[in-house]
Formats: C-alpha cells, structure tokens, sequence
C-alpha cells in the first residue's frame, strides 16, 4: 500500500472465499481512514466496462434536442432521464439542520436510470429506434453493479462484525441510481477563475457510491490527514473508485467517513486552444429502502460512545437530498 490516502484493495478474497474477514477489515479501515478506497477485481470484467463507456460516449455525441426526447423532469425528486449542462446544482445538507449551500452550476450532463421494477420512480427512455440497444446496456450494467453493491453489503457486515445479510435486509427494494456523465470540454479559465465548475466540493448522501472512472482524471477527495487540502484520485485500470456516504457515516454513528469530493481540471493536462478535454464517468448510487427507519449500527454504539443520532426515515432523508439538487 502506497502513501496516498486512499487504500487500494483487492476483493479478490472476498469473492472466492479464501480470507472473506479480511477483505471485509480491509474495507471498513479504508472507510474508517478515508471514506474512500480503490477496489480491484471487484466482479465487473474490464471489457463489460468498456463498452458502457462506448454506449455512454454514442449517447452524449447524439444532437441536444435528441437526447431532450428523454428529460429529466423538473423536480429533482425523480431522478431519470437527460440532464443538460448547468440544469442541476450540487448541494451540501448538514445532518444538525435544514441549511443548503449552493453551489455553482455544473458544467456537466448526466443520463440516469435504475431498475425497471421501480414504480415510484420510473426510468425515462429515449423514444424506441433511437438509439437501439441503449436501453438494454444501461439495464444490464445497472443490475451488474447491483451484483456488485450486494458483494460490498455483505463485506460492510462482516467488517461490522454482523451476519453476512445484515444490511440486505435494508436494501431489498433495489433504490438505486446508474447515473452516466460527460464533462464538455471546457475553458480551462471559466474553471480556474469560479464561473463554473464540473463538480464543486460535496458529500454524497448515499449508502454507498461506485465510481468508473474514464481515462481523463480530475476528480479529487480531501486529504483525511489535511483538511481543506485535496489529493487527485488518480484513475488506475481495472479498478471501481468506492465511497461512503452521508447516510453511511450517519448509519454507522459516525465510525466511518464521509468523505468531500470534487471535479476540477484534470492534473498535467495541457488545455489545447484553452479548452481541456471532454471526461466521461458512470457512478452508480445505492440507497436503502424507502420503507425503512435507520438507528445506528449496532456496535457502532455504547455507553461511552452514545448514539449521535435519532432514528430517521429513509424517505424523509433521501427525497429531501434528491430535491435540493435541482
């Protein structure tokens, strides 16, 4: 393991069965230290992922008005569909209030969907021969990474020292989000100067988030060690980028980190004409049920490390963070 904040673990173990506990240790400490960790051999080959970075890549070179066939409605709380450049804002909610601060527009657009049984949020596709087979891609990348997440769950439970099925008991209703991005090229002086930005400073308020990164760097997480300095998380083959999120660290009575992340200009990369280049990622979002009502983890918790937090809904919290964004 190198000196950069966020470990790199291989999952392998895990998934074969040889040294389950200790993948899962190794996992929770990356959360536990950084909130952040490179995870290899994590259960997507490299070619499946390559080639939904070709479907995402055929979708945003598609004309405006034809991606504008499949919109993201205007209210935040249902997260499909197409958004352009600058529609959304990103947000940062503290769990001791009601206060937001908003950020500037993101010169990002963003395509998302999640599963076809999802009645109460429906995904929105681009009308039939559009853009044939688009559709089908984005299922079943969706429910690969879905495989995934479950693999993650049951890690995060032995990690905890809790049954394999602890939390898939709170993550039955598959409310998740495959989210596909693309970064315009972009003046390099809009960014350096604030006017815009790809994507400012923030927590993700998640259970758990999966980040595929493209071959174009630029994202960045606070250094744990140095708060208020920022490392590049450099993109490493055959790799997934995994985070906690807000509602992890609250889950958990703050045991694990939450940790703040952004999307600035790619370091080392020379702006061509002042433009950087276009970059491409597929985060992929898991949340728990609706239904459910989340107290902290047990062993998270004692007399000497009293709770922090009340019981909270699902619903309340997550729609409430869905809303803000938009």
């Amino acid at each position: 393991m190198s000196n950069h904040p966020i470990p790199i673990v291989d999952f392998t173990p895990f998934l074969d069965g040889s040294a389950k506990q200790q993948a899962a240790d190794q996992l929770i400490g990356s959360f536990k230290s950084a909130g952040f960790v490179y995870l290899t051999n994590f259960g997507i080959p490299e070619g499946e992922v390559a080639k939904m970075f070709d479907w995402l890549k055929r979708f945003f070179a598609l004309p405006h008005e034809t991606k504008m066939l499949a919109p993201h409605p205007d209210s935040g709380m249902h997260h499909r569909g197409y958004s352009y450049p600058c529609q959304e804002k990103v947000t940062q909610y503290s769990d001791s209030g009601d206060e937001f601060t908003i950020a500037l527009p993101n010169m990002k657009e963003s395509f998302d969907c999640g599963s076809e049984h999802n009645d109460s949020m429906p995904n929105i596709w681009l009308p039939e021969g559009v853009l044939p087979g688009f559709n089908e891609a984005c299922l079943s990348f969706f429910w690969k990474c879905h495989e995934v997440e479950q693999n993650i769950l049951r890690a995060l439970a032995l990690g905890f020292g809790l049954e394999e099925e602890w939390f898939l008991r709170y993550h039955e209703t598959v409310n998740n989000q495959l989210r596909l991005h693309h970064y315009p090229s972009i003046s390099s002086e809009l960014l350096e100067t604030n006017k815009l930005t790809r994507i400012s400073a923030h927590t993700d308020f998640d259970t758990l988030t999966f980040l595929f990164q493209g071959e174009i760097g630029g994202l960045e997480v606070e250094d744990p060690n140095e708060p208020g300095k920022y490392v590049a998380v450099t993109p490493i083959p055959n790799s997934v980028v995994l985070n906690a999120g807000d509602f992890l660290r609250r889950w958990s009575n703050d045991t694990i980190r939450s940790t703040m992340h952004r999307v600035v200009a790619p370091p080392g990369v020379v702006a061509k004409d002042g433009l950087l280049p276009s970059r491409y990622s597929m985060p992929y979002f898991c949340a728990p049920d609706m239904s459910m009502i989340i107290d902290a983890i047990p062993g998270t918790w004692s007399a000497d490390q009293p709770k922090k937090y009340e019981p909270v809904s699902v619903k309340e919290y997550v729609m409430k963070r869905f809303a803000a964004n938009y």
